[in-house]
């Protein structure tokens, strides 16, 4: 099917991935046919098809570019100091980068039922890098004497789902500012493993 008059794929592409994003967060991936995302972005439904393969497709290059975004921008932050400085900016960029990705993180963990075993395996294998940086920055504080963690793999996880939560309920404008919700979820995580 050729494109809609004034279509371009530097310029569909991306607005066929923004509206998938907003609805699958919207009404899940299950409720979001082709056909409604072609409406959101005001293409017939068989130009989709030009742009990803299928809707299975569309909601993997969502979650892997996410999760490959997180890992490169978590690659980028220092990873210099001992293990309770490692854990503090750990924390400070979980909640600074998800704050501005609300929909993707909600997709990226209410969705991982929708992928297919393949698709799933690979985002998991990327999660389970992320994950490990900060099993790493534990296990450096545990060996350390910095942390009592019983399990550091377990404290890992709970970490990372007390740090995405702040998606769930934080407004811009509201009472706190992002400095300061980053400081206070720092604080929790280092209290969290008794570094105090």
């Amino acid at each position: 099917m050729a494109r809609k008059r004034g279509s371009h794929a530097d310029i569909t592409g991306p607005r066929v991935r923004a509206a998938a994003l907003r609805l699958f967060a919207r009404d899940g991936y299950a409720a979001v046919s082709m056909r409604r995302i072609a409406a959101e972005v005001g293409v017939q439904a068989g130009a989709l098809y030009l742009y990803t393969p299928d809707k299975q497709a569309l909601l993997f290059d969502l979650m892997q570019g996410h999760m490959e975004d997180l890992l490169a921008a978590w690659g980028a932050e220092s990873q210099g100091g001992d293990a309770p400085a490692r854990l503090d900016r750990f924390a400070r960029f979980h909640v600074r980068f998800h704050l501005d990705r609300p929909e993707a993180v909600f997709i990226a963990f209410m969705e991982l039922r929708s992928l297919t075993p393949g698709n799933f395996a690979a985002i998991a294998a990327l999660r389970g890098r992320y994950e490990a940086a900060l099993e790493g920055i534990l296990r450096e504080g545990v060996a350390a004497g910095a942390f009592t963690v019983p399990d550091t793999r377990l404290a890992a996880m709970a970490l990372i789902a007390m740090l995405t939560g702040v998606t769930t309920w934080y407004r811009e404008g509201g009472r706190l500012a992002r400095a300061e919700v980053e400081g206070i979820y720092a604080d929790m995580a280092r209290r969290a493993v008794g570094a105090g």
